[in-house]
């Protein structure tokens, strides 16, 4: 009787590889196909993110409202989305602001809740954390000539996941130096560097191949990368470390939350945008 396929009886790291090689042919091939499998893919990173923001933030006691605040991260990255197809007038935006206002309404006759105020700070905060960098996204991949562009995504992705990539076998074998030892005991100089190095290279790899932008701009956009995705990492690992838990999740084996695995795009994507909207 053959055995069936379990990734537990793995290694973490071979749980790591086998995850990323799956998700990476998913997302790169989404993005690739057409702006519209991207589009689907992103959606749902986006809102199994916020979902999983959402639960952590209710195991530190507090109480937003996890079905509403989603639906609200999938309106804002379906609207912007629409909008950059040209499918939508850019006056639709304003529907987010009386949508999103109704948070309050539906606090208000939560009788059980006692601290209201706490549930609707952490909904917006839910909404700015995770589903305003996704959406960033779609002005991004949209932000030469108005057309979608998926070089500037998998590029900038590629870049990401070499920093990711790099930090953790250099951290791994020859970290000594702690980076930031109060928020993330386990990172080093020596694996930020060992990321840097890597992000740089592949930086010049994809200026070779992808010319939808100047070369100098994927190297600045990797030097974005390094420099806000670790942030982003150390950030996450703050908000974790604040409700002790050590994942934000279990649907990424190796990896741990989709939040985990996207902690630095989070950070690194509005960087990224404003750069390519304003350069």
């Amino acid at each position: 009787m053959r055995s069936r396929f379990n990734i537990n009886n793995y290694s973490n790291l071979g749980q790591r590889a086998i995850t990323a090689v799956i998700g990476a042919i998913v997302v790169i091939g989404g993005s690739v196909y057409s702006d519209w499998t991207y589009f689907l893919i992103f959606a749902a990173i986006l809102g199994f993110s916020q979902m999983e923001f959402y639960k952590l933030t209710g195991l530190d006691g507090m109480l937003p409202l996890k079905s509403f605040g989603t639906f609200l991260g999938l309106l804002i990255f379906g609207l912007t989305f629409m909008i950059q197809k040209e499918h939508l007038d850019p006056s639709y935006l304003f529907l987010i602001f009386p949508i999103t206002s109704l948070t309050f309404f539906i606090k208000l006759y939560k009788k059980t809740d006692k601290k209201p105020f706490t549930g609707v700070a952490f909904t917006f905060l839910g909404l700015f954390y995770v589903a305003v960098p996704f959406s960033l996204l779609n002005l991004a991949v949209f932000s030469v000539d108005e057309t979608y562009h998926y070089e500037i995504l998998i590029g900038s992705l590629l870049i990401l996941w070499a920093s990711d990539t790099g930090a953790y076998f250099a951290g791994t074998k020859f970290g000594k130096t702690k980076l930031f030892e109060r928020v993330s005991p386990k990172k080093s100089w020596e694996g930020f560097l060992g990321g840097a190095f890597a992000a740089i290279g592949v930086a010049f790899v994809v200026a070779r191949y992808f010319h939808v932008v100047e070369d100098w701009k994927w190297l600045v956009i990797a030097g974005i990368i390094i420099i806000a995705g670790t942030y982003g990492d150390l950030i996450e690992s703050l908000f974790k470390r604040s409700i002790e838990i050590k994942d934000s999740g279990k649907g990424l084996p190796g990896h741990g939350g989709f939040m985990d695995r996207f902690d630095g795009l989070l950070l690194s994507a509005p960087f990224i945008t404003a750069f390519l909207k304003i350069f």
